[in-house]
């Protein structure tokens, strides 16, 4: 981020922010805002800030296809998951992992000192909207709702779209329901949080998570604002099944996914099950004993799996697992568990091959 001629105040930031959003200069408005808000916090400079991104979006030129970006293919599997220091992280590392396991699982992504204020701000988020929804006062500087399109597609939406009672198995639902049961599902879109959306592409750059997925990708990618989320996942085993994110996002799509947990999971919390094999294809879903369209039954996973062992890892807080929407995954529970889990999953996608169903937030 260059040098930035930050104004006195935040109404006079975002006015010039939208000056140089109205002549295309995006990223010269997103770095004015961030630098503004670095300053001081406002909300009005983080709602500001939503909308950049994901107008500014419309803005940039159409994307082309990376020239020269290899593919991922499936290497001999060592039946467990590659793990990574932090620091030792890379493109080239991220690649053979997604080869060799599906995944990668980081040791210590998130510093200590930055996984209490993200704990924190997702439950001030979830205690804003779950006040909202109920018609009580709460806090704007953690939630106020992303413009969703009115209607969204329940094939495109994933688990918590198929919690919905009552949901239709096709065609189109209102964005309130999605929203809806979404929190019924542990989560909360990163989006509806301007704060906490602000707070992530902090800890995006700080961490260099933002140049590692632009070397993966061949691009600087788009996070999506329909998967992104905050999640607070309670003990109690929820509706779910074995599924590959590729079953709704589609085959052809540059993906990569960060999900991050901020909390002790795997043991006493919910954590992953994970097939640590890399898939060249999308497996297919929907057979009769699946819990959903979309997704696998555990005689699905067992076939695939090949003999590779399952794998439940246990995350400490800040340990982050990289993957792709190949990789054979559900919530792992069990009756054991007593502690809900914290966590933030953030998916980012190649513009040049990025989802119709999915809303672009510019990186």
């Amino acid at each position: 981020m260059g040098e930035v001629a930050v104004g006195a105040d935040a109404a006079t930031n975002i006015a010039r922010a939208d000056i140089l959003l109205s002549r295309g200069a995006v990223r010269e408005a997103i770095d004015l805002l961030t630098c503004a808000n670095r300053l001081e916090r406002s909300s009005d400079l983080e709602q500001a800030l939503v909308r950049a991104r994901y107008e500014g979006c419309a803005s940039l030129p159409p994307p082309s296809p990376p020239a020269g970006r290899p593919p991922v293919v499936a290497a001999l599997s060592g039946e467990e998951i590659v793990e990574v220091a932090a620091a030792d992280l890379t493109a080239s590392v991220v690649r053979a992992g997604f080869a060799r396991s599906g995944c990668v699982l980081v040791r210590g992504l998130v510093p200590p000192e930055r996984v209490a204020p993200l704990v924190a701000g997702i439950d001030a988020t979830f205690d804003a909207l779950d006040a909202a929804a109920a018609d009580e006062a709460f806090d704007p500087e953690w939630y106020v709702p992303f413009p969703m399109p009115d209607v969204i597609s329940p094939a495109h939406a994933g688990a918590a779209v198929a919690l919905a009672p009552g949901a239709p198995s096709a065609g189109r639902i209102p964005a309130h329901a999605h929203r809806r049961v979404t929190r019924q599902a542990a989560g909360v879109w990163t989006v509806d949080s301007p704060r906490m959306l602000f707070e992530f592409f902090e800890l995006v750059d700080e961490l260099g998570i933002g140049a590692l997925i632009t070397e993966y990708l061949g691009e600087r990618p788009f996070l999506s604002a329909n998967k992104c989320a905050l999640r607070r996942v309670p003990a109690e085993e929820m509706s779910g099944g074995w599924h590959q994110d590729g079953a709704f996002l589609g085959e052809d799509v540059g993906a990569f996914n960060c999900w991050i947990a901020l909390t002790r999971c795997g043991v006493d919390a919910p954590g992953l099950d994970i097939v640590p094999r890399r898939f060249d294809r999308l497996l297919e879903s929907g057979s009769p004993e699946a819990y959903f369209k979309w997704s696998l039954s555990d005689n699905d996973v067992l076939i695939a799996a090949k003999g590779v062992p399952l794998a439940r890892p246990v995350f400490e807080a800040g340990d982050a697992l990289l993957f792709d929407h190949r990789l054979v995954h559900r919530t792992a529970t069990s009756p054991a568990m007593t502690l809900e889990r914290h966590a933030i999953e953030a998916w980012f996608f190649s513009p040049s091959s990025f989802p119709p169903s999915q809303l672009p937030i510019l990186c």
